[in-house]
């Protein structure tokens, strides 16, 4: 069976005036719940009805939808995270020591380098006391941070042990 052979358009005054009614006065205004009888054995509701009476003493006819969601409940929204703080620390040409945090960043935007530890969550720290220095590649772009060391840079004692200085070469010649 097709809707249109079951459904017909009908005006507001009709449906008013033959529909039945469910009314009920709730303070000023009088609502009605409005059932229409199509063909045997079906039933359609309606949005409510409802007649409020207007400052000229006319009633203004207003159609209202039923909610189709729950009110008054818990909302899914009103929740923020904390912030992070990310972000670049200590600037190029800052003195840092030991254990500062130069870079907090997620992922590896900057990449340590000399003198430069990082963190299990990609944390750029300092190694040695000295100064900031960023360095990028021209080819690939990579973002280098690095730390000048104030003491300059100091060989490991097992590379420094093979080393011969210039004495010790005039005394083997």
């Amino acid at each position: 069976m097709a809707f249109s052979s079951v459904f017909r358009r009908v005006n507001v005054k009709e449906l008013i005036s033959n529909a039945s009614v469910y009314a009920s006065a709730a303070g000023d205004k009088m609502c009605a719940v409005v059932v229409l009888f199509c063909y045997p054995g079906a039933i359609i509701y309606l949005p409510e009805i409802c007649l409020i009476p207007e400052s000229s003493g006319a009633m203004s006819l207003v159609f209202r939808r039923w909610a189709t969601k729950k009110t008054a409940g818990s909302t899914k929204n009103g929740r923020d995270s904390n912030p992070k703080y990310f972000g670049v620390k200590k600037f190029g040409g800052e003195k840092v020591e030991p254990g500062n945090i130069i870079v907090r960043q997620r992922g590896t935007r900057f990449h340590p380098g000399n003198y430069v530890g990082m963190g299990k969550d990609h944390t750029l720290f300092c190694l040695k006391e000295g100064h900031v220095r960023f360095e990028r590649n021209k080819l690939t772009g990579r973002k280098w941070v690095h730390v000048d060391p104030v003491a300059g840079h100091v060989l490991h004692p097992v590379y420094a042990s093979g080393l011969t200085t210039a004495a010790d070469l005039d005394a083997q010649l």
